[in-house]
């Protein structure tokens, strides 16, 4: 029996959507942004009002009803013409609305999830931290019970969607007690925008992603309602983890497209590009990079909707995320740096798309878990 891989008509008609609103809507004008480092807001409203921000989530909390293949998809084509716009989506329905819905009361999922399905606002997650990356479980964020209140102090670092005009909520993990051990036990808690010792500073300067919002958070005697702790006491790090462990499929999808928008440059301008009298893409030397550059977008493809596919029926899918997101991230670096040689002096231009891919690759192996750490979680699924 044959494995058929070709997408159901809904979700084929939703990457046509996504794929014409890429090239017709974001391609023309996100160059200017990225130059400037400003946050496209009105692109980001107009992905709201097409549904995005609410695929995966049910249409009770105002959501499409989709799951994450079809989250997935859209990732994938918008990554293909811009990042920046691709990791916005992906923080705003993976890190900053999915903790919620999973972990959330009736009455928080109705307060904020509605609001966050339209992109009228936007959630983080504040997880990172200036010591602590990989080691999540170091977290030095405390927030102590006060009365009615959780009373937090404490950084984060390098959290996407924070400081935007409209994002509207920050899930902040943080140390709320210690275990028998002696090992501290963690906790989600909300934390709206605005409240007061919440401090969000200015924008980071990027290598990449410079269209998108990345900030570094401090909470100084933070007081929010006790009603704001997201999920269990204590249970936070079992929480995010199950967060990042979704996330990565998401991640996967955007180093997809990626690749792919590396391969849909470097075709073009093969065919276009003329040296020694004829098109460069007659040359075997490209065309065998070419070859290459889609055989592992194709693959990268097949690893994440296999990981996405098991999510969304209920398997166990850890290892496979993170064998997706490992590899997709890694040949996602590999395909910019063929594309930039392949474009010559002009990939070292910023106004060629494959320059902003070149630099916004990188980031791919590090966010959402380095490829270090989805080497050890595959060898741990191995039982070693």
């Amino acid at each position: 029996m044959s494995l058929d891989h070709r997408l159901p008509s809904e979700l084929e008609e939703l990457r046509r959507t996504v794929e014409a609103f890429a090239h017709d809507v974001v391609a023309p004008a996100i160059g200017e942004f990225y130059e400037q480092h400003a946050f496209p807001y009105e692109i980001v409203r107009e992905m709201g009002r097409m549904g995005l921000f609410g695929l995966p989530f049910p249409e009770e909390y105002g959501g499409m009803g989709g799951d994450y293949l079809a989250l997935g998809i859209a990732l994938e084509e918008l990554a293909r013409v811009d990042s920046s716009v691709a990791i916005t989506l992906e923080a705003g329905v993976s890190l900053g609305a999915m903790p919620l819905y999973h972990f959330g009361t009736e009455e928080q999922k109705r307060e904020w999830l509605p609001r966050m399905c339209t992109g009228e606002i936007l959630g983080a997650f504040g997880l990172t931290e200036p010591d602590g990356g990989s080691d999540a479980g170091g977290t030095r964020t405390t927030a102590v019970r006060d009365g009615d209140d959780w009373v937090i102090n404490g950084s984060k670092c390098f959290i996407t969607n924070s400081g935007t005009d409209i994002t509207g909520l920050v899930t902040v993990t943080a140390v709320t007690g210690r275990k028998a051990d002696g090992r501290p036990e963690i906790s989600a808690i909300i934390v709206p925008s605005g409240t007061p010792g919440f401090t969000v500073a200015a924008p980071y300067s990027k290598v990449g992603w410079n269209a998108s919002d990345t900030r570094e958070l401090s909470f100084t005697d933070v007081r929010v309602p006790a009603a704001n702790l997201l999920g269990e006491e204590g249970r936070g790090y079992a929480q995010f983890l199950r967060i990042l462990d979704e996330g990565r499929i998401a991640i996967a999808a955007l180093a997809t497209g990626l690749a792919q928008g590396c391969v849909d440059e470097s075709v073009s301008y093969a065919k276009t590009r003329h040296a020694f009298g004829k098109p460069i893409g007659a040359n075997q030397a490209i065309q065998f990079k070419l070859a290459d550059m889609e055989m592992r977008a194709h693959t990268s493809r097949l690893a994440w909707r296999d990981a996405a596919s098991r999510l969304v029926h209920g398997e166990p899918f850890k290892k496979e995320a993170a064998l997706a997101k490992l590899y997709s991230s890694e040949i996602a670096v590999t395909n910019a740096r063929e594309a930039t040689q392949i474009h010559g002096g002009y990939g070292f231009m910023n106004e060629y798309p494959v320059a902003r891919m070149w630099r916004d690759s990188k980031i791919l192996e590090i966010g959402e878990g380095t490829s270090e750490v989805q080497r050890m979680l595959i060898a741990r699924e191995l039982g070693l």
